[in-house]
């Protein structure tokens, strides 16, 4: 009688099992039945929100669901994230980054963990830095600008779009990399940070992309190198930093999509393969390049483990140069 119970139970159980995933399966299949909101943790008109709203019109048509952007910025992101960890788990939230969202962590408090409490959908994009400097100072080259700051340290200076952006990390990298002391000037975007280098207030930045190719093909700024292990596409005639003085250099930006960890495998890889089909898209490659950018589209795996390796590289980065805004002592 006692064994007939257990064996009631296991059937029951995997009755249960087989119903759940069957479910799953089901609602993967369906998925999406209502319109999806994709959060951004930062203001209207900025480079992630341009990118959400590309790939969220996409992901409409692709899906025949409307994708309602809903921009939610402030405390570094942080309030955005917040929002899509505690959403239901269904595939109807999620949340677009850029590589500020690996930088974070370093930095802030959050009421997340950026690993645990997220699924990483894809990687949508990525785009390098273009190191840029002011023509007063007469510098043509990375090696050249190296030997400068070694000659007279601390008489370079860089600027970036704010303490503790990809830009200031590009500029703490390059110098210990480099092994040359250069001081850090921030300001309140990338905007003015590059303007100050036009002006000669600052002497180099690391410069958005499409910017600094603006400016150095007027004539506004010397253009010295990009920060990606390969050329980039956009600026083909211009060396890597790594190939042009410093080997193993590369900083990145770029663009991803996550969803509530527990959101179920089947929907996480449906979404997945949507995105990584738009953008392996001549239209939405075109659009990426002329931004500087270049698509990406990944697997969840894949972003997993690029998020794994970005959060301990800026990690182990601000603890050697004592990097800290909001953290808690």
């Amino acid at each position: 009688m006692r064994m007939s119970k257990k064996v009631s139970v296991a059937v029951l159980t995997a009755l249960s099992i087989q119903s759940i995933v069957a479910h799953a399966q089901q609602s993967a299949a369906s998925y999406p039945t209502r319109p999806l909101r994709f959060v951004v943790g930062l203001a209207p008109g900025g480079a992630t929100d341009i990118v959400a709203r590309l790939i969220g019109q996409k992901v409409t048509e692709a899906l025949g669901q409307t994708v309602i952007v809903d921009n939610r910025a402030g405390a570094a992101g942080s309030i955005a994230g917040a929002i899509v960890a505690k959403a239901t788990p269904d595939g109807y939230t999620a949340h677009v980054v850029s590589s500020s969202y690996a930088i974070n962590p370093s930095l802030h408090d959050l009421p997340f963990d950026s690993l645990k409490d997220l699924t990483p959908v894809s990687l949508i994009a990525q785009a390098p830095f273009l190191l840029v400097t002011t023509p007063s100072l007469g510098i043509k080259s990375v090696k050249d600008l190296i030997a400068r700051a070694k000659a007279k340290p601390g008489t370079i200076n860089f600027s970036s779009g704010g303490y503790g952006g990809s830009g200031h990390l590009a500029g703490e990298l390059f110098k210990r990399m480099a092994g040359i002391q250069i001081d850090h000037v921030a300001y309140r975007g990338g905007s003015p940070s590059v303007q100050a280098v036009i002006a000669g207030q600052v002497h180099m930045t690391f410069s958005a992309i499409v910017a600094g190719l603006q400016h150095w093909k007027s004539g506004r700024l010397d253009a010295l190198g990009v920060t990606s292990a390969k050329r980039s596409k956009a600026a083909p005639d211009l060396p890597t930093i790594a190939e042009a003085g410093v080997p193993g250099y590369q900083v990145l930006t770029w663009y991803g999509v996550l969803v509530p960890a527990g959101t179920p495998p089947a929907i996480v890889t449906k979404l997945s393969s949507t995105i990584s089909k738009i953008v392996s898209s001549p239209e939405i490659e075109t659009k990426f390049l002329s931004g500087g950018a270049e698509p990406v589209g990944s697997t969840p795996e894949e972003f997993r483990r690029h998020l794994e390796d970005e959060i301990a590289r800026i990690e182990k980065l601000a603890k050697e140069i004592g990097l800290k805004a909001g953290k808690k002592k």
